[in-house]
């Protein structure tokens, strides 16, 4: 069945439920970036399989709003279907909600799944719709009729993190989670994100394609704690485990139910931005509703000394598989065919022989020439390129251990490039350095820091349209929050402990793409009588390409910096190295400008 088969299905169910739109979101009912493939209607109906995008279907129209990392890639997977692309974010084009308020009459009704909607998202819809007259369904689960060979929930077994990577204990972490719950004076506390729920009850799992989390959700009371998920996925061992820790089992699918028998005078802690809709107008309501940034996701942000000395040994290893990719890669270029996918697969092979290793944390980009403009790229058999000795290659990949999650962006010349390739190389290698670099106040969000980043880029008339960082986490997600570098004004300072990413990119469609990325964690740099102020240190360790750099571009500070990383990367690697690989690293970590 075809795109166009398929949104004429749709249609069929909102007739048959008096619905003039319907809303597919990408997500799950744990507002996860990367829901397990049981959830990934949208992608069924469209055929669109990005990260982020919302499908709209009216009677006469059905249309995808995505932003600027997927325009490219949407245009191609859309074409000759039905579905047209919306660009969000550019001139001339309403956001999906406007768009809605513009298209329908007074009285109509606009269905959606409240699962996959969280509770700040169905306030904003219901209130800008309801401006208008229309009204809204949110209990219309169509991809449970429509969804043809949807896949099952996961039900893979979990695994407890090994004392030697835990850190904290459960225990402990609940703790810490009850003395933020009294100062906000909640009694019950409604964990929904499935990277909270693993970090406060150190368990991990594949349920999540490259992300080592499990679907379940949590109530945590100043005197219980509630997990609630599929048995199955639970050995009898790690049952009583955690029931020996005094946590309480009950099922998966029994939470929304259970959320209506919560007592009258509780004060139910949640966080609009992660809790769905169709939960949170679960709670009685009579209860006192207290509204709040997760507190386990702050919590888990501020990574524990002994948490990132784990995260360096990990970036240790993974700069080890690297090298002998890198080596492997530029030595073999225009000697033997290599693909974009035999590339990919070489990437995580490498990964693959390293200690701790789990999965990626990612699908690997491995972009060749003009694909390295689609930001989000990933090769398929159908877009794999050859790669040719000459041009450039972007390889963004991260790696999941046990101890630690890595992401890095590595742009190499296979060969000749041309001066404008040059020119952006070097101009993202200068906002690489600028934020890495950077010495900010405590108290400073991202938003302001996104600058350092752009500022050279700017000088030239260049910019980007994704972020400039994002959190990671320790054997978590490869995206986490709460902090954020970007244009996006976020109300988050950056705080010592946080491990973010440091990743400007310049992008020219049918060209070529250029991104530089390094996780950092944020360290305290000085203290004035103007108070305390922070920076980043660099902990990704891999050398920078240097045959695309335009030396002169860079200032003696700059040069000083990258000489100073690449002696940095040759210390911590050269040790597990030996032969051909250790000359390799030897030849990338020499020092420019001299």
């Amino acid at each position: 069945m075809n795109t166009n088969d398929k949104i004429i299905k749709l249609r069929e169910q909102m007739q048959l439920f008096g619905l003039d739109a319907y809303i597919v979101y990408t997500s799950d009912p744990h507002n996860s970036e990367y829901p397990a493939d049981h959830w990934k209607f949208r992608e069924y109906l469209s055929g669109f399989n990005g990260s982020a995008g919302t499908l709209v279907v009216t009677k006469n129209h059905a249309g995808l709003w995505t932003d600027s990392r997927y325009f490219i890639q949407a245009e191609k997977q859309l074409r000759g279907s039905c579905v047209e692309l919306h660009k969000m974010f550019t001139p001339g084009v309403p956001d999906y909600v406007t768009y809605l308020t513009y298209l329908l009459p007074s009285g109509s009704t606009v269905g959606v799944d409240g699962f996959t909607m969280t509770m700040h998202e169905y306030r904003t819809l219901k209130h800008k719709l309801g401006n208008f007259g229309i009204e809204m369904n949110i209990k219309l689960d169509f991809a449970s009729d429509l969804f043809v060979q949807r896949p099952p929930l996961p039900t893979n077994e979990v695994w407890l993190v090994p004392r030697v990577h835990e850190g904290l204990s459960r225990q402990e972490k609940v703790a810490a989670v009850r003395e933020e719950m009294k100062k906000l004076g909640a009694t019950h506390y409604l964990v929904s994100a499935l990277d909270d729920v693993a970090w406060v009850t150190n368990i991990r799992c594949s349920d999540v394609e490259y992300n080592p989390v499990f679907y379940a959700y949590m109530i945590i009371t100043a005197d219980e704690e509630h997990l609630y998920i599929n048995p199955h996925k639970l050995t009898t061992e790690t049952s009583k485990m955690l029931e020996n820790d005094g946590i309480t089992l009950s099922l998966y699918e029994h939470y929304e139910r259970n959320l209506g028998n919560i007592p009258s005078n509780a004060r139910v802690l949640f966080d609009p931005e992660q809790l769905n809709s169709r939960c949170a107008l679960a709670i009685p309501a009579e209860c006192i509703k207290v509204e709040s940034r997760s507190i386990i996701t702050h919590l888990k942000s501020l990574k524990s000394d002994f948490e990132i000395k784990n995260i360096k040994a990990a970036h240790v290893r993974d700069g080890v598989a690297l090298v002998k990719f890198a080596r492997y890669m530029l030595e073999n270029v225009g000697r033997t065919r290599l693909t974009e996918l035999s590339l990919s697969e070489r990437l995580t092979s490498e990964r693959a022989k390293m200690p701790h290793y789990l999965s990626d944390s990612f699908g690997t980009i491995m972009a060749y020439g003009p694909n390295a403009a689609i930001v989000h790229y990933e090769p398929t058999i159908e877009s794999n390129a050859d790669v040719e000795p000459r041009g450039l290659i972007l390889i963004d990949s991260g790696g999941q251990y046990a101890d630690g999650t890595t992401d890095i962006t590595r742009t190499f010349a296979l060969g000749p490039v041309s001066d404008k390739e040059k020119l952006h190389y070097t101009l993202t290698l200068k906002g690489t350095i600028g934020l890495a670099t950077a010495v900010f106040p405590e108290g400073t969000r991202g938003t302001q820091l996104d600058t350092f980043c752009r500022h050279a880029m700017w000088r030239y008339g260049v910019d980007y349209g994704h972020g400039s960082g994002h959190g990671v986490g320790y054997c978590l997600n490869v995206h986490e929050g709460p902090q954020n570098i970007s244009k996006k004004p976020i109300d988050v300072a950056i705080e010592k402990g946080m491990v973010t990413s440091d990743e400007p990119g310049i992008y020219v469609e049918g060209s070529h793409g250029v991104r530089i990325e390094n996780l950092t964690v944020c360290v305290e740099a000085k203290k004035t009588s103007f108070g305390t102020f922070l920076g980043f240190e660099t902990i990704t360790m891999f050398p920078i390409d240097t045959a695309p750099i335009l030396t002169d571009l860079l200032t003696p500070q700059e040069v000083r910096w990258l000489n100073d990383y690449h002696k940095t990367v040759y210390d911590a690697l050269s040790p597990h190295l030996d032969g051909d690989d250790l000359e390799w690293l030897r030849k990338a970590c020499q020092p420019i400008g001299q």
